[in-house]
């Protein structure tokens, strides 16, 4: 008995064989829960609870250890132990209620606020010290309007001033800032758009030179400018005493803020048929404006306070010196210097108030120069603007009277027309 086979359909020669038909998968009806993102910018209730449970909690901790258990003594160690006990009970709490990554994003979170908290502790404790000490002397006017070349030691507050230190300082930050932000800004150019050796050991030479302490760079010009040279002591020498200093700061923040300039933006400006040079001077430096001011200014910061340099290549004087390039002058960072070096409480006050005024210029020249190159690539003033929209309007001007008219525009017969 044979097994019949089963019956396989006959094709014929012109079919196509159908495939199975495409099933898609059903979508559930019911609507899924949204979601809940959780939020790490805002505190919330339960968060501020921990905090001051922890705070507490490392409080009372510590206290029991410094004053029970063992016979440490209070100051900065007393601290220290407590803060460490604030951030382990801080982040058991948060492990209770939060996974690991949490936990971390948290305790971080705390930390950093923490070391901000303790950098403006201290600089305001710095500001509210030097304005303190030299209150008295900041309360006459004649301060702001006389020198020091009538005034002693045991002469009142009510004689004398630091007109002759600040002009000297304005004076030598100008001429460093002349010298030294066209050498930091092509320098910094020349590294960005060079690929090649030697852009890479004028980069290494620059880097090499942020840690140059300041006596050498004064010791540096005192020997060439003063000794070799045979030029006198002046606000000059000071003045590149200081740019070398202000130069490698300058070359190091430029160089990152041009390596942040979109290249897209290079690679625009190339393919509209602009040279190297266009680029950098319309493109990449209006660009990169406001990172370029903030270099400036940490070039100016270091410079300013200089004291060593000051002394070495431009002495001291307690008369006002409107000449940079002859006589001693003397900086704001020198006065107070020599002012509080002195015994008298009279001189000691005249140098706290020197500082204070220090303070308060370098607080003034960094709003200026936020203000003239603080503005964003590409946000206009109104003054601006307004500029903008005259070009605008003069360049359509100028393009509608060069546009041909209609009469330049009557197509010329050729010869076979004028013969037919």
């Amino acid at each position: 008995m044979t097994t019949q086979e089963p019956m396989q359909p006959v094709l014929e020669p012109d079919a196509v064989p159908t495939s199975p038909a495409t099933v898609l998968p059903t979508r559930s009806r019911t609507p899924l829960a949204p979601q809940v993102r959780r939020t790490t910018k805002r505190m919330s209730r339960n968060d501020i609870y921990m905090l001051l449970g922890a705070g507490a909690s490392s409080l009372a901790t510590t206290m029991l250890l410094f004053g029970r258990l063992t016979p440490l003594s209070g100051g900065l160690g007393f601290i220290v132990v407590g803060f460490g006990i604030f951030l382990a009970t801080y982040a058991v709490l948060v492990s209770l209620t939060e996974d690991r990554p949490a936990v971390v994003d948290k305790v971080m979170s705390v930390l950093l606020a923490s070391a901000a908290v303790v950098a403006f502790c201290a600089l305001f404790s710095v500001i509210i010290f030097t304005l303190w000490r030299g209150r008295s002397a900041l309360m006459h006017s004649n301060f702001y309007a006389q020198d020091l070349s009538r005034t002693g030691p045991l002469d009142p507050l009510s004689m004398g001033g630091i007109t002759h230190a600040i002009v000297g300082t304005l004076l030598m930050t100008t001429l460093a800032l002349i010298i030294t932000v066209p050498l930091g800004v092509a320098c910094s150019v020349f590294l960005n758009e060079t690929h090649g050796k030697t852009a890479a050991l004028v980069r290494t030479v620059v880097t090499a030179m942020t840690a140059l302490p300041s006596i050498l760079a004064g010791l540096f010009i005192f020997a060439t400018w003063i000794l070799i040279l045979g030029f006198e002591r002046s606000g000059l020498a000071a003045s590149i005493a200081m740019s070398i200093m202000m130069l490698p700061i300058i070359i190091r923040s430029a160089d990152v803020v041009l390596r942040l300039v979109p290249g897209n933006l290079r690679e625009a400006s190339s393919a509209l048929g602009a040279s190297q040079w266009r680029t950098v001077w319309h493109v990449v430096l209006p660009t990169a404006r406001s990172g370029l001011t903030t270099a400036v200014i940490l070039g100016v910061a270091r410079g300013v306070g200089e004291t060593a340099p000051v002394l070495l290549t431009a002495g001291f004087t307690s008369t006002m010196n409107l000449d940079p390039t002859k006589g001693p002058m003397v900086s704001l960072p020198l006065a107070a210097f020599e002012l509080v070096r002195s015994p008298q409480p009279t001189q000691i006050a005249r140098g706290f108030a020197t500082a204070a005024v220090l303070m308060v210029l370098v607080l003034v020249l960094f709003t200026l120069a936020r203000v003239m190159g603080g503005r964003p690539a590409g946000r206009l003033s109104k003054r601006q603007t307004r500029k903008a929209a005259e070009r605008s309007k003069g360049d359509s001007q100028r393009i509608g009277d060069r546009r041909p008219s209609a009469a330049q525009h009557t197509p010329v017969p050729s010869t076979l027309e004028a013969s037919t």
